[in-house]
């Protein structure tokens, strides 16, 4: 319990000295918010523009795509901040950084999780807020505690399982030395699929989004209970099912580190 509380402490302080170094530039750090909150704006417009022209997308409506997409950036976005270290890994590895992360006396994920804190991606995340209000306001969904229970698991939920896509990339940099770009097909390509309900997507790709990278868990079966179109309360657990993905995630992470061979400087 002391060592668990002894690392909570050392993450608030690199969390803490990630801020104040970006709090010295502050012009710089709003512009670069404005821009995640920007960036992102496109897939919005490609929303909006598709239903102009369609009432419905296999049933689900304007507003109700759009609770599903901000629920998805939320926690993409989420992952991005905390999570940061990990995509930004090829670079430790390239310049032989990790090697003085091993020999420090304190665990190597902690390390890395503190050595990048995104807080411009709060830009991004007051988009996702924005949409979800007015999903919310348009889609007329009764709200009741359960829901409200499942969209908390569904950021939670979602938070780990990019997180833990993120794990892979970096792992995957012990044996290339530098990040594999297919892997932004998982990451970046999840997001932009997610402004869709899974289930769109045909019914092999809900197989695979169940199965093997779990975002159904985290975004398309519990969007049907919060609609209301299944009302079996396992639906409401189903996100944080998704923490199984962590499993292979950190296997992958620890096989890495003792292959981990220093490149140098």
């Amino acid at each position: 319990m002391r060592n668990l509380s002894s690392a909570v402490k050392l993450y608030k302080h690199y969390i803490s000295i990630n801020i104040r170094s970006m709090m010295q530039y502050k012009t710089s750090f709003f512009f670069s918010a404005m821009g995640q909150f920007l960036v992102s704006f496109h897939v919005f417009l490609g929303i909006f523009f598709m239903f102009k022209r369609f009432s419905a997308v296999d049933g689900f409506s304007y507003s109700e795509v759009l609770l599903c997409y901000s629920i998805v950036l939320l926690e993409f976005s989420l992952a991005e901040m905390f999570v940061r270290g990990f995509d930004t890994f090829s670079g430790m590895v390239r310049t032989g950084e990790f090697d003085r992360v091993l020999v420090r006396p304190r665990n190597e994920i902690l390390q890395v999780l503190g050595s990048k804190f995104e807080l411009t991606r709060i830009g991004r995340m007051l988009q996702a807020v924005v949409m979800f209000l007015y999903g919310i306001a348009k889609s007329g969904v009764a709200w009741t505690f359960p829901k409200i229970l499942t969209v908390i698991f569904m950021l939670v939920g979602g938070t780990v399982v990019f997180s833990g896509l993120f794990i892979i990339y970096a792992a995957l940099c012990f044996f290339t030395l530098d990040g594999l770009e297919f892997m932004n097909i998982f990451t970046d390509g999840a997001r932009e699929f997610g402004k869709y309900p899974v289930g769109v997507y045909g019914e092999k790709m809900l197989l695979f989004a169940t199965f093997f990278v779990p975002y159904a868990l985290i975004q398309y079966y519990p969007l049907l209970f919060i609609l209301g179109r299944r009302m079996a309360p396992f639906y409401i657990l189903l996100p944080l099912a998704a923490f199984w993905f962590l499993i292979p995630a950190l296997a992958l992470w620890k096989f890495g580190v003792r292959h981990y061979t220093s490149s140098g400087s």
